[in-house]
């Protein structure tokens, strides 16, 4: 099947407000974990997932972390403006985390029509010391804008101006406003790398004595790094697939961990992405690779387009992938590769790393639910039918699921 001429009003089901946990449970890891392997499902708690986990499992981890995105300005009318910060213009978070008095960014802009020009200003307390902060629009594209952040104290760097005056972003479908507890509750606890504007909400189950668990059975742990895009909730709202452009998100992959997923590879471990973020990673790596193993132009720019896995050569074992992705990178001195991801994985798709995946129950008519159905098919109407006949909880502070490729 080609994913073009998917329909998403094909994966949808009916999913009753009261089933969308609006809070997480006190304790991470006793939320319920439905096992779906060998066209079977069991339900089982997730604190027992050490002990389901072949110890032949090598579990891939996104660390990042959620940022406060979401800024109020005020203007001399009594207008509000929010300005919700998606990614860096230049692509790079740490340069941007670190810019002092500058950075630009790109933006979602609420009330908008109310700020037709001039330069919005608020002043904060950071560190201190009062600062001036002032945002400009520089250029409108479609719903996106750039937006110039300035301040008058440079010795502050942006991270220090983003989570002292910024809120927290929860996604809109709890509607409800950020709490104070949410700021440890919506990460995960190994969350390191700032830059997301959503939580990798499959890792939320994970508390230390999961990993102290994984660890006594000796099952192999990797963190890799993509920032979560605001786009993840956006609903598909295209008739099919060939019309909905699929959003980018940012990848920081350290070379150890592409050692590990290719020593993985070699010895037939089992493969398993911590969230459809991680699988969307880890199949990306798979691709940049078939892209420098064939010489492919701008393969060097680290980047994957929406649809280039279906119009490129599917014969590439890989261990070949991810050998050509070593070799380029060890041979230009690149110890983290610093790439971006469009990819859009449906039915039709083949996984080329993954082999199963843990995640949470996702959205009707979501992206997210047609890559559940490439990895287990049909199976994933059953799954969910049962979820909901069974009381889990769904969405980001929902239960969890691991799920088998068939």
């Amino acid at each position: 099947m080609n994913p073009k001429s998917i329909s998403i009003s094909q994966f949808t089901y009916n999913l009753p407000e009261e089933k969308i946990a609006k809070y997480p449970l006190e304790n991470r890891d006793e939320s319920k974990l439905l096992v779906w392997k060998n066209n079977q499902i069991i339900d089982s708690t997730f604190s027992d997932l050490p002990q389901i986990l072949d110890q032949s499992a090598h579990l891939f981890f996104n660390n990042t972390k959620v940022v406060h995105a979401r800024h109020i300005f005020t203007k001399e009318s009594g207008a509000k403006i929010e300005i919700f910060c998606l990614e860096p213009i230049n692509g790079n978070y740490q340069i941007a985390f670190g810019s002092n008095g500058l950075s630009e960014w790109k933006c979602l802009v609420g009330n908008a029509k109310r700020w037709k020009s001039g330069i919005l200003k608020k002043v904060a307390f950071i560190q201190n010391k009062e600062v001036i902060i002032q945002a400009e629009m520089m250029q409108q594209e479609g719903q996106f804008a750039h937006i110039k952040f300035s301040w008058d104290q440079p010795e502050i760097a942006f991270a220090s101006l983003l989570s002292e005056t910024g809120i927290l972003p929860l996604p809109p479908y709890l509607n409800r406003v950020a709490e104070k507890k949410d700021e440890w509750q919506y990460q995960t606890t190994y969350a390191k790398e700032e830059g997301s504007v959503a939580a990798p909400t499959a890792g939320l189950h994970f508390t230390h004595r999961t990993f102290e668990e994984l660890k006594n059975r000796h099952i192999n742990t990797t963190e890799i790094t993509l920032h979560v895009g605001a786009g993840t909730f956006l609903p598909v709202k295209a008739n099919t697939m060939s019309e909905h452009e699929m959003h980018r998100e940012h990848m920081e992959i350290p070379v150890l961990a592409i050692e590990n997923l290719l020593q993985s590879v070699q010895q037939k471990k089992c493969i398993i992405p911590v969230g459809t973020t991680s699988m969307r990673s880890l199949e990306t790596l798979y691709w940049l690779g078939v892209k420098l193993y064939l010489n492919h132009p701008n393969a060097s720019n680290f980047s994957l387009l929406q649809w280039e896995p279906y119009e490129l050569e599917q014969t590439i074992s890989a261990q070949n992938a991810l050998e050509a992705l070593l070799s380029f990178l060890k041979e230009n001195g690149i110890k983290t590769l610093f790439g971006s991801t469009q990819l859009l994985i449906a039915p039709g798709y083949q996984m080329r790393l993954c082999d199963a995946l843990i995640t949470n129950f996702h959205q009707p008519k979501s992206t997210l639910l047609l890559l559940v159905s490439a990895l287990i098919g049909d199976n994933w109407e059953k799954v969910y039918a049962h979820a909901l006949q069974n009381n889990y909880r769904f969405l980001s502070f929902g239960d969890s699921s691991i799920l088998f490729k068939n």
